[in-house]
């Protein structure tokens, strides 16, 4: 009996309709590469095999590769962080463990070699934050290399053991098709400096860097009021921002 390990954040989705659906929504013809982080006890590898044969599986827990041996896949025994992408072409799909799926999107969506499309099991919360019309640092900084849509919500109730939470199949698609012409690491210090303190003004955060007087001109230029909070600023007014700061320095 294999006992699933809280560290690893194993929560397996066994609801064979749900993992069809998950497997219908990237799409998959027989000559696509996918690579599936976290394959678990294979429930959904059997599903992707049924398009492809053309499977690469990331597994962390060692007690895992064994029960995954007897399947025709190429298996590999790594933390999916420390995983070098050297794939192309190739789309992912994984049932994400919740405490680390933000680092996990981002390492591939800013990729050398990104995939052509990501469909992800993930916490409901989280989903939502990153498909919100409410701009926040998780959302910017899929949005600035990717676009996302949520495809549906998973219950609780139909993993086991069962989680704290919902989970909700996104999915994240047009990577790294229309990066703006900006200086990256200028983009993501901004905005990161706009959301230290979630009850402060945008005014106020970016004031503890830049001058203050300067920020204000900044915001006038652009028609954002002073007292518009980082949250209600979307991607190209945060562009503008950055923009015209560098202009600044």
């Amino acid at each position: 009996m294999f006992i699933p390990l809280k560290k690893f954040g194993q929560n397996f989705l066994q609801n064979k309709d749900i993992l069809k659906r998950i497997v219908e929504s990237a799409d998959i013809n027989e000559n696509d590469t996918i690579l599936e982080i976290g394959p678990g006890l294979g429930d959904l590898t059997k599903q992707l095999l049924n398009k492809t044969h053309n499977v690469i599986a990331i597994e962390k827990d060692k007690r895992l590769i064994n029960k995954l041996s007897n399947l025709n896949i190429k298996l590999i025994n790594q933390d999916v962080l420390d995983y070098k992408i050297d794939l192309k072409h190739y789309k992912v799909i994984a049932n994400l463990p919740y405490y680390i799926t933000l680092p996990i999107i981002r390492k591939f969506i800013e990729s050398k070699n990104p995939p052509k499309l990501m469909i992800l099991l993930i916490q409901k919360e989280v989903a939502e934050k990153i498909c919100s019309n409410k701009s926040s640092l998780p959302k910017l900084a899929i949005q600035f290399f990717a676009k996302t849509e949520i495809l549906f919500n998973v219950s609780k109730r139909e993993f086991k053991p069962m989680p704290k939470v919902d989970g909700s199949v996104i999915k994240i698609y047009d990577i790294q098709k229309n990066i703006p012409n900006i200086n990256i690491e200028s983009f993501f210090k901004t905005i990161k400096l706009g959301f230290q303190f979630k009850r402060k003004t945008l005014l106020n955060n970016l004031s503890t860097k830049f001058d203050k007087h300067k920020i204000e001109s900044i915001l006038n230029k652009l028609n954002i009021p002073l007292n518009t909070r980082s949250e209600d600023v979307d991607l190209n007014l945060w562009i503008s921002i950055v923009e015209q700061l560098n202009l600044m320095v």
